[in-house]
């Protein structure tokens, strides 16, 4: 006799939510470099955001605020 659907799915969902954590464990700096790359492309989309915003800076002004010589 064929088992419940909600049974096979529950256990469905746990097996995956086990692999998932097992994965992340054994996964610990992949997982901490994919988050570290999700957080700069936010930052930078902010600052283009911002930047979109504000007036056009001049070659002379974008060298000094990096603190070079043209």
């Amino acid at each position: 006799m064929a088992e419940p659907v909600d049974f096979k799915e529950a256990a469905f969902k746990q097996v995956l939510k086990e692999a998932l954590a097992e994965s992340l464990h054994e996964q610990r700096g992949l997982l901490r470099d994919v988050f570290a790359e999700v957080l700069e492309d936010f930052a930078l989309a902010e600052a283009v955001r911002k930047g979109r915003k504000t007036g056009k800076a001049t070659r002379e002004e974008v060298f000094q605020a990096l603190g070079e010589t043209p």
